[in-house]
């Protein structure tokens, strides 16, 4: 599996730098999703798994369910993407934005862990102060 099919190619995406490559080496293998988002389009959709959205071309707008935060995203800043959150990505360019969802797949954990994993995504904050 070192070749990839043509359509799948980014001379882009190969540049990586060291400290990326020592990432990739420790939590192989990893799906990569390529996607284009086109002027004018809005795509929404609740990530599955924690994954990194890279831009490659074009600035993207990102916008985070429980945040109350709009993103503008940069081409080569990554950002980490929680699973079970919901996002809307929209470009302000005259031509399509590339994008890429970099996701490692984790071993299966027991039933404790993912119980406690589902817990933590209901973002129950037991140390806030009440608001009166």
């Amino acid at each position: 599996m070192n070749q990839a099919s043509p359509q799948f190619t980014d001379p882009v995406s190969d540049v990586v730098t060291s400290e990326v490559s020592l990432i990739c080496a420790e939590r192989l293998p990893r799906v990569v999703v390529h996607f284009e988002v086109q002027p004018g389009a809005t795509l929404s959709w609740r990530v599955d798994a924690h994954c990194e959205l890279n831009v490659k071309s074009e600035r993207v707008w990102l916008t985070r369910a429980e945040s109350p935060y709009d993103y503008w995203v940069q081409p080569g800043y990554p950002i980490q993407l929680r699973r079970g959150e919901r996002v809307w990505i929209s470009t302000d360019g005259h031509v399509a934005a590339r994008l890429l969802l970099t996701t490692y797949p984790r071993k299966q954990r027991g039933w404790l862990f993912r119980w406690f994993e589902r817990l933590s995504l209901l973002s129950l904050d037991i140390h806030a102060p009440n608001s009166r």
